[in-house]
């Protein structure tokens, strides 16, 4: 294996196994900033020691060696500074014996503890919002703090020092390692729930790299949802989240060629959409409903989901019903990304030019103005409307906006069409 695919191998590891690592070695050592560093620190050795010893057969349990080893120096250090650090590397030190055995049973997480765990301390009320986001973003789906300034369309050094405060805010708080009961949970469930769902979105339409989508980051977010759905079965916006993660992945089979190019929705064969996902997907929006209540914008979001899941055809889809969800979601909880969002089911519903209209009306948002969806959105409507040379400006000011090398490709191709069309 060349040096450029085991660095490829260890990003993919790192990927797939950064929060169950981070999450074994919080409630190891009872600090999540420590826990980060640790991981961290191992991540950096597998990148010394990988290239020239090559690829371990189960490097996630390599990482967790390697992270435990660290864990135990560093207590060791400390020991002389607090006696609790003392305990902590003895009951470290004697679970190594079998460094191999334990390692696979810390990653071996059935029902998500850990992982669960890690969100639910990162959500806790000690950190702003913002905070709590950002921290577990960066923990729980291995996220890079420009990826997630990008996904809050915010400048990525704030994020970094959110990022930074946060961990040292939990430490000095001492907050407890644990899922929090009662009125704790509610508590911290509005931001758990908005961390689940930008980590799915990470996967389902990558920020940055090569690939489309980071399938992991999906699975992981579906994982947690269906544990948290367990914890508060009650709660309307648990079951929404369900539902639309389910939906959403369904379509994951169609949206990508064989080569990884990506197939946008109105041409996907559906006939590859995963039925049964759909079903869970459709039972866990009705189960929201049943529970009653003001639409929250998980379950609007669901629905609106649910409507291109039951459309036999993209030209069957009822793109009046989901301008008039995406209107309600408006309401509930406002953004830009909404009412573009809102503008695309206008116009399949009205028209190109009633799209185009409220599009316009944002091209001076503040926040959208580096947003690459917005070109894009305005690009098609362009295109539609037979305005090829606005079009291609467009598409091609997009291209340069994405930080996606797939859709970066896609967006160029599309450059190329309309520039053709433009001079026939």
């Amino acid at each position: 294996m060349s040096a450029t695919e085991t660095q490829r191998t260890i990003a993919a590891v790192w990927r797939i196994e950064s929060a169950r690592l981070i999450g074994s070695l919080a409630r190891q050592v009872r600090d999540v900033g420590l826990a980060e560093e640790l991981a961290q620190d191992a991540l950096v050795a597998a990148m010394e020691q990988w290239p020239q010893s090559g690829v371990p057969d189960n490097p996630g349990a390599w990482l967790m060696t390697t992270a435990r080893r660290r864990a135990i120096d560093a207590l060791r250090r400390d020991a002389l500074l607090a006696r609790k650090h003392v305990e902590l590397a003895h009951e470290l030190e004697s679970a190594f014996d079998d460094a191999h055995a334990m390692a696979d049973a810390a990653l071996d997480d059935p029902i998500g503890d850990d992982v669960l765990r890690l969100v639910f301390t990162a959500c806790h009320p000690v950190l702003p919002f913002d905070a709590r986001i950002a921290l577990t973003l960066r923990m729980l789906g291995g996220l890079t703090t420009e990826e997630i300034a990008r996904a809050y369309l915010v400048p990525e050094a704030t994020v970094a020092q959110r990022i930074v405060r946060a961990k040292r805010s939990l430490s000095d708080a001492q907050v407890p390692f644990e899922v929090p009961r009662g009125a704790e949970l509610a508590e911290r469930l509005d931001a758990v729930l908005e961390v689940i769902y930008l980590i799915f979105n990470e996967g389902y339409t990558a920020t940055a790299g090569g690939d489309w989508m980071r399938p992991q980051l999906c699975e992981e977010a579906q994982r947690l949802a269906r544990i948290v759905c367990g914890l508060m079965p009650r709660e309307a916006e648990v079951q929404g989240l369900a539902a639309l993660l389910e939906l959403q992945a369904s379509r994951a089979p169609a949206r990508t060629a064989a080569d990884g190019t990506p197939i946008l929705l109105a041409d996907q064969n559906r006939a590859r959409w995963d039925r049964l996902l759909i079903q869970r997907g459709l039972a866990a929006l009705e189960r929201a409903h049943t529970l009653g209540g003001r639409r929250g914008r998980y379950t609007l979001q669901a629905a609106i989901a649910a409507c291109h899941a039951r459309a036999p055809s993209a030209a069957a889809t009822d793109w009046r019903e989901i301008a008039a969800l995406y209107g309600e979601l408006g309401e509930v909880a406002p953004s830009p990304i909404v009412e573009l969002n809102r503008a695309v089911a206008v116009g399949m519903a009205d028209g190109a030019a009633a799209g185009l209209a409220v599009v316009d009306e944002l091209r001076e948002e503040p926040a959208l103005r580096q947003y690459h969806l917005l070109y894009t959105v305005r690009a098609d409507l362009l295109e539609r409307l037979g305005r090829h040379a606005e079009a291609e400006r467009e598409y091609r000011h997009a291209a340069g906006l994405t930080r996606n090398e797939r859709e970066r490709v896609l967006l160029d191709a599309h450059a190329e069409r309309t520039a053709a069309a433009a001079r026939a």
